[in-house]
């Protein structure tokens, strides 16, 4: 049975995503973990299959500040991967590397908005390597794009980009443990229809 659209997707398929999402995230926590120098411990993350207004108004709002940071997939598995990055974690990323206390979103130096999308960049590379060994797919990460600005800005560019192809994404809460201070981040992956058909073909579930 081909996938055509995610409403196709049974509850095994969507089984098998979660924890496809799991792996991924756990390697991305792991790449922030060695990037910060820090131990990271993680809780089991929170995988959704969520429309775009959904995954807005779960990870706080249209009109919530935050750092996103968009990574292109290409490959067998094409389409996008997003990292949202709350005050706290970017405070947290900016403190270690520049020394900064007190980090303002908003006026983020040059260096430190670097630093960030090296970041996406490692954390992407790392995700997108647990899924390609997992199914022995071959897949890459492409230039990454941060933007610090309202979310329902920051989504409508993946919305704009693949909206037409598909109207859904896989969610990923994560919840971090840090120093003995919690802190959340969210992952969205945006797979095109057909490479969400052929993941799932990689892995066994459908033929």
């Amino acid at each position: 049975m081909a996938i055509q659209k995610f409403e196709d997707l049974g509850a095994m398929e969507i089984d098998v995503l979660t924890e496809v999402g799991n792996i991924g995230a756990g390697n991305a926590m792991t790449a922030l973990s060695s990037m910060i120098g820090q131990m990271v411990d993680i809780e089991v993350p929170a995988v959704k299959i969520l429309g775009f207004q959904e995954a807005i108004d779960y990870a706080g709002g249209a009109e919530k500040t935050i750092a996103g940071i968009l990574v292109p997939i290409t490959g067998e598995v094409e389409g996008e991967i997003l990292f949202l990055l709350e005050e706290d974690l970017v405070g947290l990323v900016v403190s270690t590397f520049f020394g900064v206390e007190d980090v303002d979103l908003l006026n983020l130096t040059p260096d430190m908005r670097s630093a960030l999308t090296e970041l996406g960049n490692i954390m992407a590379a790392s995700y997108i390597n647990a899924i390609a060994s997992l199914t022995g797919m071959a897949m890459q990460v492409e230039i990454p794009m941060l933007s610090v600005d309202m979310l329902g800005a920051i989504m409508s560019v993946p919305a704009a980009e693949l909206g037409e192809m598909s109207d859904k994404l896989l969610y990923i809460d994560n919840l971090m443990v840090i120093d003995k201070v919690s802190i959340k981040s969210k992952m969205m992956l945006l797979p095109t229809v057909a490479s969400l058909d052929r993941l799932l073909r990689s892995l066994g579930v459908i033929s």
